[in-house]
This record gives C-alpha cells, sequence and structure tokens, in this order.
C-alpha cells in the first residue's frame, strides 16, 4: 500500500505545470471543465491517502483489532507505516475535512444569500441597472440569475463595449460558471496544494466569457477594448460589492493567477488581440492522463488495505 499512497500524494503537485498548460493550450471552456475536475479528483485522491495513511496505524491498535476481528501480528508485518507518519497524516486529514465542512456550511450559505438576492432585485427580467456612478457588473446566481450592471460602468462604454459587457455576463449565467469556481475553491481548501487550480478556473471562466463575447459580436478587438475601459473604469471608481457569491464582469478581482507575472486584465486582452484559442489534443490526453493514473493510484492503495485486512480476518479465523 505504502507506494501507491505516497504516489497519490505527489500528484497535486503537478497543480501548477498543469494549470499552466491547460489555461495556455485549451479552448476556455474545455480548461474550466478539465481544472475543476482536476482539482475535484486531485483533492479527494489525496485526502483518501491521509485517511488511508491514518487508518492502517489505527487498525494495529488492539481495541480496534479486537472490534475489527483483525491480526495484529498479520496488519504489522503487511504495512509497515510508522505511529508519527500516521498521526502526521491523521492530523492532516482532519484539518482537510474540518476546513472543508467549514467551506462548504459558507459557500452554501452564501449561495442562498445570492439566490434570495436574485429574486429581490426590482423588475422581472435578467438585466438590473442599478443607479450607483461606481463603474461595476457582476452575475448573481439564482432562479432566475441576474446580470447588475451599475450605471456608472455603462456610462463608460460605448454601445458595442455594453454589448460586449452584457455577453461576457450571459455567459457567466447560461454557464453556471459559480459551480466550477466553487468546486475548485472547496478542493484548495481541503488541499492548500491545489490553490494554482482554483486561481486558473477563476481565471478561465472570465476567459471562457470573454471568448463568447467575441463570438457573439464577431470582433475580438472590440471586446478586448472593452475590458480595457470597463477595468480602469473600475479601479478609478473602486465599487464595492456585498459579500454574496457573485461573479465578476469584465474586471473580476477574483479571476488573477498567482502563478503568471502579468494580471489578469492585460493576460485576457492579450489574448482576445490573438488568433481564437484552439484545443491541443496532446495536452488535453495527458491532463487526463495524470487525472487517471492519479486514481488509479488511490484505488489500488485502497484496495492493498482491503486486501491486508482481509488477510487478517482470516488469521483470526483459523
Amino acid at each position: 500500500m505504502r507506494i501507491f499512497v505516497y504516489l497519490t500524494l505527489l500528484f497535486p503537485l503537478a497543480a501548477a505545470p498543469l494549470a499552466r498548460a491547460a489555461t495556455a493550450r485549451l479552448h476556455p471552456r474545455y480548461a474550466t471543465w478539465l481544472l475543476a475536475l482536476a482539482a475535484v479528483i486531485l483533492a479527494a485522491t489525496s485526502c483518501g491517502a491521509l485517511g488511508l495513511l491514518a487508518m492502517a496505524a489505527l487498525v494495529r491498535l488492539p481495541l480496534l483489532a479486537r472490534l475489527g476481528h483483525w491480526s495484529t501480528t498479520v496488519v504489522a508485518s503487511g504495512d509497515s507505516t510508522s505511529g508519527s507518519i500516521a498521526l502526521a497524516a491523521g492530523i492532516l486529514f482532519g484539518a482537510a475535512l474540518l476546513a472543508s465542512t467549514t467551506f462548504v456550511a459558507l459557500r452554501t450559505r452564501a449561495l442562498l444569500d445570492a439566490f434570495r438576492h436574485a429574486r429581490h432585485l426590482p423588475g422581472d427580467q435578467n438585466l438590473v441597472i442599478t443607479p450607483d456612478a461606481a463603474a461595476d457588473a457582476y452575475t448573481v446566481p439564482g432562479r432566475p440569475g441576474r446580470i447588475v450592471v451599475s450605471t456608472g460602468m455603462l456610462d463608460a462604454l460605448d454601445e458595442p463595449g455594453r454589448r460586449a459587457l452584457l455577453a461576457h455576463e450571459h455567459a457567466h449565467l447560461t454557464g453556471r460558471h459559480y459551480i466550477y469556481t466553487t468546486a475548485a475553491r472547496l478542493a484548495a481548501v481541503a488541499n492548500p496544494l491545489l490553490r494554482p487550480l482554483a486561481g486558473a478556473v477563476d481565471y478561465a471562466v472570465e476567459r471562457w466569457s470573454d471568448e463568447y463575447a467575441a463570438r457573439d459580436l464577431g470582433d475580438r478587438r472590440q471586446v478586448a477594448t472593452a475590458i480595457a475601459k470597463a477595468a480602469i473604469a473600475a479601479k478609478h471608481t473602486r465599487p464595492r460589492r456585498s459579500g454574496l457569491l457573485a461573479l465578476g464582469a469584465v474586471f473580476s478581482r477574483d479571476a488573477g493567477m498567482p502563478l503568471s507575472g502579468a494580471g489578469p486584465v492585460p493576460r485576457r486582452v492579450a489574448a482576445l488581440l490573438a488568433p481564437a484559442p484552439r484545443t491541443s489534443p496532446l495536452i488535453l490526453a495527458a491532463c487526463l492522463a495524470l487525472l487517471a493514473l492519479a486514481g488509479v493510484s488511490a484505488l489500488e492503495a485502497a484496495n492493498d488495505l482491503q486486501d491486508l485486512l482481509s488477510l487478517a480476518h482470516s488469521a483470526i479465523d483459523r
């Protein structure tokens, strides 16, 4: 079990290069799907590996061995995980479980608040215009979801820019991007090594919306111009949002990637001034293969422990 369990713990170290490869070589829509999936799989397998390490030591305790009808001699001979390693793994597993539970509770509360806020916004259309001089625009999930745009943002853009902004926000709304960002952030809370994936998902959903707007308008340069103008207007007026679960528009404080040198807005503008992105089948296959190996490694580790416990149980029966 030790080889597979430790190997499983190493896969999250690939988070940063995986984030770089996916955002650079995949269409933003596919990058979002892949990175969110990768974050969930790597968090689940690595936390599961910590649990297996702790369990392998716990089953050697006489009290638990008697309850499970396992031979401590057989278990000890089949797995040599030290007590210190098992203790550290147990502490990390408990911390991950506590942090994840806290995040889920807070995120659920924020999501319920967002749905409630969306229902109480004025009007019965998706678009809500607020009489706020601060330039801001964002999407609030709900049934229905709402697009909130301030008059300050509308005044900062020309007509094509407004169309680009609304198309961008519509992509956030119809794509349910908050689900992907929530999943990635939950994974990063469970395993901090996965934070690059969470940052990459935040960036990828903005790029996904950018590309949707570019396709809708048929003018990539116009969308790039709108992003730059909106970013400047938002920075100067410093809009203050509530703590609701909301996705940013063409300017978002949360869409950065800590693993990149340039800020998210310049990178998005540069991407729109370049040809439309294409997906590299080789990079996609390599990323999927990495996730498959992580899953297989975790399953093998769990299967090895199960086989050991079955053998220990059989030894007691004989």
